[in-house]
Order: structure tokens, then C-alpha cells, then sequence
């Protein structure tokens, strides 16, 4: 099973572009925001798709998630991933969910990190990884680039940094 993992992110395998079938592995402020989108954004191929998507999502709250079908990982979120990627399900996407990434990362729970990149200096704001991780090494795999000038940087896990 090929486990991958980015910021706008893949868990088991590499979809093409939400194309195919997969699952969404969220965090509890990334689900509530998307529940407020998706399920009204009308029909489309990419709400089609999240809609549609088994939601497993960490959270401690787990009677008020509405936005359907949906998992809660339970109480030990990393027992609760490890289990999923255990499976034979489709592809599970991780998206934002910038705290839920570092752990993942901090586990040892990532195959490939895929690093999207819009054109745009902000100056400041959320950190991507937190310093609760230690450094990780990744290996180039890919790169590609849109007409609007967005890089989608592929890259292959290895694990901690070796000095």
C-alpha cells in the first residue's frame, strides 16, 4: 500500500487530482470549516467528491459531527490513523489540518509529502509544521507547474534528518 501524505495532503496512495475515490483524514477546525462549505457549494466534480468522502476526524467532540458519512478516530488519534491505513479503503487525503500534519509526521505516519505553493507572499502567518517535529528529510520526486504560476512539489518520505 503506497501511504502519502500533504498539506493539501494524501494518506494511501495519490489520487489524480480528487478524481478517483478516497477518504479525507481531518482535523476537528478543518472539518467544521468544510462542513460549512462543501455540502452547500452545489454539484460539482470537487464537492461531489469531499461530500461523498468517508470523513475520519480527530476530534474530541464527536457527537456534533453532521457533515456525513463520517468517523471519528477516537480518543488515541494515532491508533485511530493506523488503523485506517490498515485497510484496503481508498485513498485518504489529509488537507490543511496543519496540527493533524505534524503529528502524522512527528509519527512516522507519512509516505510522500506533497507541498502546494500559491504565488503569493502573506509575510507572516500559521507555521506549516510545528516545533514540536523534529526535522524530516524528504526526497525530491516531482515537480509541476500551472499556468497561474502554482508549484505542486512532490516528495517521497525518508524519515528523520540524518547529519
Amino acid at each position: 500500500m503506497d501511504d502519502t501524505l500533504s498539506n493539501s495532503g494524501w494518506v494511501r496512495g495519490r489520487p489524480k487530482a480528487y478524481g478517483t475515490s478516497f477518504d479525507l483524514l481531518l482535523g476537528r477546525r478543518t472539518y467544521d470549516a468544510w462542513a460549512g462549505f462543501w455540502p452547500k457549494a452545489g454539484s460539482n466534480p470537487m464537492a461531489d467528491g469531499l461530500n461523498a468522502a468517508t470523513k475520519y476526524v480527530t476530534t474530541h467532540r464527536p457527537d456534533s459531527l453532521e457533515w456525513g458519512p463520517v468517523k471519528d478516530l477516537g480518543a488515541d488519534i494515532i491508533a485511530g490513523v493506523r488503523g485506517v491505513k490498515s485497510t484496503d479503503g481508498p485513498d485518504l487525503i489529509v488537507c490543511g489540518s496543519s496540527t493533524l500534519t505534524s503529528v502524522l509526521l512527528g509519527e512516522g505516519l507519512v509516505d510522500e509529502v506533497v507541498l502546494i505553493v500559491y504565488p503569493v507572499l502573506l509575510g507572516r502567518g500559521k507555521r506549516f509544521f510545528s516545533d514540536s517535529v523534529d526535522a524530516r528529510e524528504l526526497a525530491f520526486v516531482s515537480t509541476k507547474t500551472t499556468p497561474t504560476g502554482v508549484l505542486i512539489n512532490t516528495y517521497r518520505y525518508v524519515g528523520a534528518l540524518r547529519t
